[in-house]
């Protein structure tokens, strides 16, 4: 349980708040399934997850799965109707609990669950859900979730999953909301004896129930967010090398397709230089006791946890291309990165709600930008971050509708990586710098979080209040301005752009000499002559010389 009442508090605070606040309103509608997926209803409230064992059997041909998953909960208060989430087209066939059939009903994607045993505070309880079906298959993985149904270049099966946003529960049944992640995790797939399954966590066994198929069991034994959850079929095989890392030896397990072998083994050297520059900025790989594998995939690739799957075509950058048009994109498989950054930002820290996805993306965004300043010095990540700005578009907050399962803008990856660019200059102090992201890991470990919770911190670490940058950046679509006036004797400096209270400093180079100034929404002043300003690149902002419509 990962301290429910703080966080639930925080979740409702942050939602009144937003929209009190007016810095940005949502035009979208939204429907009670809407808020039925995105809302910590009284009927998820009440149970707190222990332990998933999802036993389930795929049939390839007919893209067609059945199975059950076992819930192991500990009870908070006092209940006996149970939400779990199962999206259409599939079915839950029968819920039992000590072997006596439930009674459920339907509505949508949830299923409501009248448990006939009393709930006695503090228990721990269990029920099997039985369900079966041809699940959803995911149009462009892995952005529509779902299965995706491949054959490999010699005709062998090629599958696997996808969730994020849409959900887990697109494919297997289970709590299907961010803030309660189950304790662990065992993961049951039975495939024909021909491929293999790869899912999360450490093989514990191979079984074989039949002549015609395998079953593999996977064990998890750290919290799993359930889009993390996943399960990877092909005509596999395995390589595998030792990490020596900051908590000792971590197992690293590569899983390919049988003929891209040799070319795995020559492109997954970026492995290890991940692991380097992460763990130096951000902390021991939050993982070790289920190891880190990399699996490949019919799609792009997702940061299912210990689990991360891979299918940028054995190319640098992303499928071949720089996000950033500098050169830097080029010297890294971006999959690979990104997606294994999102092991710290992602999977050891957790969004509570999709409208903060940017603590996932952004953070992670800006992964990319820490791995070059590690093998290629400060300025190199720097060019690379402010390279992926002419990809920012600005038109929405990068802080979604809170409850209804809705994320924000797409800028949260470049934008989001901007801003902690930005706060990075602030700070004006890398080794502080370095600890923020490090003590993020520790303080937050295996958390569900909200922005205000990370805000807070961020704020708190570097000693300067960021609460008016974050609502700017994160909660706004605008970006400050940085108006200026040159006098005969005269330098006068604003922001404007801006929401009220804007306060962020900000470097200038002003006769060839760094200052930091603390521009407002009024105009400031310097007693220089200026005859030539350079504004520092880091920072993500525009600037206006209104110097000729000044009238004196």
């Amino acid at each position: 349980m990962k301290n429910i009442y703080t966080l639930i508090s925080v979740l409702i605070f942050a939602s009144i708040n937003i929209y009190s606040q007016g810095i940005f309103e949502e035009k979208d509608s939204f429907t009670r399934q809407d808020t039925l997926r995105g809302t910590i209803t009284k009927e998820r409230i009440w149970w707190d997850l222990n332990y998933y064992h999802l036993d389930i059997r795929v049939d390839p041909d007919k893209k067609y799965i059945e199975g059950r998953n076992t819930i192991f909960y500990t009870v908070l208060s006092e209940n006996r109707i149970m939400q779990i989430d199962l999206q259409e087209p599939l079915i839950i066939t029968s819920v039992t609990e000590g072997g006596n059939s439930l009674n459920f009903i339907r509505e949508g994607n949830a299923f409501f669950i009248e448990l006939q045993k009393k709930q006695n505070v503090g228990e721990v309880n269990n029920i099997i859900i039985s369900y079966q079906g041809n699940p959803k298959t995911a149009v462009r993985a892995p952005w529509d979730g779902g299965f995706s149904w491949d054959r490999d270049e010699n005709g062998n099966h090629f599958i696997a999953t996808s969730c994020q946003g849409l959900g887990a529960s697109v494919w297997w049944p289970n709590k299907d909301h961010m803030y309660d992640e189950v304790d662990s995790m065992l993961i049951s797939v039975n495939v024909p004896n021909n491929l293999i399954d790869v899912s999360n966590g450490r093989l514990r066994e191979i079984t074989v129930p039949d002549e015609k198929t395998k079953t593999y069991h996977w064990f998890v034994s750290n919290p799993i967010n359930n889009y993390g959850v996943n399960l990877n079929i092909g005509d596999y095989v395995n390589f595998s090398e030792k990490y020596d890392g900051e908590k000792g030896i971590l197992d690293v397990e590569y899983y390919v397709l049988r003929y891209n072998l040799d070319k795995a083994k020559e492109h997954f050297k970026d492995v290890p230089k991940m692991l380097d520059a992460f763990e130096h900025w951000f902390g021991p790989y939050p993982f070790y006791e289920d190891s880190y594998k990399l699996v490949e995939v019919p799609y792009l690739g997702m940061e299912h946890q210990s689990s991360i799957t891979y299918g940028n075509k054995y190319l640098k950058g992303y499928l071949g291309r720089d996000p950033s048009d500098t050169g830097w994109g080029l010297k890294f498989d971006f999959i690979i990165i990104h997606e294994s950054g999102h092991e710290w930002f992602a999977n050891n820290i957790t969004y509570i709600d999709m409208a903060d996805m940017w603590i996932h993306e952004g953070f992670t965004a800006y992964s990319e930008n820490l791995f070059l300043d590690y093998h290629h010095g400060k300025e190199a990540g720097a060019d690379y971050t402010i390279g992926t700005r002419r990809g920012i578009r600005n038109d929405k907050p990068i802080i979604g509708p809170y409850n209804v399962n809705r994320e924000g803008s797409k800028d949260m990856y470049s934008k989001g990586a901007n801003l902690l660019h930005t706060i990075r200059q602030i700070a004006n102090d890398d080794s502080k710098w370095r600890e923020v992201f490090r003590g993020l890991n520790k303080n937050f470990y295996h958390q569900t979080v909200s922005s205000k919770q990370v805000e807070k911190y961020i704020s708190d670490n570097i000693d300067f209040d960021l609460k008016y940058v974050f609502d700017q950046y994160l909660r706004d679509n605008r970006i400050p301005t940085l108006e200026y006036k040159i006098q005969k004797k005269k330098f006068l400096y604003r922001w404007s752009n801006t929401i009220d209270g804007f306060n962020m400093p900000i470097e200038l180079i002003v006769n060839n000499d760094k200052i930091r100034v603390y521009p407002g929404n009024d105009w400031k002043e310097i007693n220089a002559r200026v005859k030539n300003l350079k504004i520092d690149r880091d920072y993500y902002i525009n600037s206006k010389d209104i110097s000729e419509l000044y009238i004196p």
